[in-house]
């Protein structure tokens, strides 16, 4: 008897797959879900979504494909290779496919996301192969529109800024310059989203901002959007500069705050630190409630520690005091030309400070080259960077008339 329930039991077991690899298919054997993250909150426009897409197969299959449905009113983007693993269900193994995808919605209201078609190429009895599609539930969500704000909108859901430098911007060598660097890190955005790059100024420095390189990192937790702000910069007035503060808002999409970031102003130098002047300060993130106080006392900090810098232990006339900050003038007139390569305003820039020095044939050659090179035939092939930097090393020689 025992003998013949075990012949019995082979027998079903061998027709099991004969059964299993008919052409009506069972719907419980092919299953695909679309899952969105939990939400707490109404999302806003260009929030961050994540999907999952998840498909759960009991039969073989020999090819596939998903079909993405056009997602109007969406950007997105797709967070890796398909996963494709084994697990066991109800005691029998089956195959599971899983997609990760993060949506912005770039319109209001509510939006729709339509069903994804999973089109699959299975096995029947007969071993022929035939088609057949599995398909999603559609959703929706409700986007609101993004909190009033003066500037760039940047919802993000981890924000992280560094502020590095090539070598120490306080201790320069004569005619040296330093790079620096910003690098911007932003969880849950795609490098679009990033605010564009800052004009870094200063009223004493030559400043060359290079071209902004973005990327992005595909994580498990969304895209991670990386943006790189480059300048160099070298002080012009013979001593050292202050940079400006940088600043910009973002909405934090975890605490659903308006915050600030804050790069604190930068001291330049050339030769070794003085005493009591103002450091390299943290990259601060602030609620926007507090924008106003920090940029005050930023900007006021900077202007403190540069004038006590150029006029500790000096006495001075107020005659003194309107040449030097006529000279500051130039020189940032003329920083300004050379960044937006204006051959008119450097041209002017440049006359008038040769005007305030004493005569010097380098720089009187350097003038005659750049109008030839303004001028000339050759005029297409004219550097501004190249006549600044040459300029401002022989305006630092020499003395003021």
């Amino acid at each position: 008897m025992v003998s013949g329930v075990r012949y019995l039991a082979v027998l079903l077991v061998l027709a099991t797959p004969a059964l299993g690899q008919s052409r009506a298919v069972d719907p419980s054997d092919l299953s695909l879900t679309v899952t969105m993250e939990t939400i707490a909150e109404t999302v806003v426009r260009q929030e961050m979504i994540l999907l999952t897409i998840h498909g759960i197969y009991r039969r073989h299959i020999t090819r596939e494909e998903l079909e993405q449905p056009d997602l109007e009113g969406f950007n997105w983007m797709q967070l890796g290779q398909d996963e494709w693993f084994d697990s066991m269900r109800d005691g029998l193994p089956v195959k599971n496919m899983r997609r990760r995808v993060a949506v912005f919605p770039d319109k209001t209201g509510r939006l729709k996301i339509g069903p994804f078609q999973h089109h699959v190429t299975l096995l029947d009895a007969d071993n022929k192969w035939f088609e057949h599609t599995v398909e999603s539930v559609p959703l929706s969500v409700d986007v609101a529109p993004e909190p009033a704000t003066e500037g760039w909108w940047f919802p993000v859901r981890r924000l992280e800024i560094s502020d590095t430098w090539s070598n120490a911007p306080d201790q320069l060598a004569e005619g040296e310059g330093v790079l620096r660097v910003v690098r911007v890190s932003a969880l849950g955005a795609s490098p679009d989203m990033i605010p564009p790059m800052p004009e870094l100024t200063s009223p004493s420095a030559l400043i060359f901002a290079h071209p902004e390189k973005r990327l992005v990192d595909l994580t498990p937790d969304g895209p991670r959007a990386i943006a790189f702000w480059r300048w160099t910069v070298t002080p012009t007035n013979g001593n050292a500069a202050i940079l400006a503060p940088i600043s910009f808002d973002y909405f934090d999409t975890v605490t659903r705050e308006m915050r600030n970031v804050v790069i604190s102003a930068q001291r330049i130098a050339f030769g070794a630190p003085l005493e009591h002047v103002l450091a390299a300060g943290p990259v601060d993130i602030v609620e926007t409630a507090q924008r106003l106080r920090v940029l005050a006392g930023a900007g006021a900090a900077a202007f403190l520690a540069g004038f006590a810098m150029l006029f500790r232990k000096r006495r001075f006339s107020s005659a003194w005091l309107i040449g030097r900050f006529h000279r500051w003038r130039l020189l940032w007139q003329f920083s300004r030309a050379v960044r937006r390569h204006d051959k008119a305003g450097l041209r002017r820039a440049a006359r008038e400070l040769d005007a305030l020095y004493a005569p010097s044939d380098t720089r009187r050659a350097l003038l005659s080259q750049l109008e030839s090179d303004l001028f000339g035939r050759r005029s297409h092939k004219w550097q501004a960077f190249d006549f600044g930097r040459e300029f401002r090393k022989h305006l630092r020689k020499a003395q003021p008339a």
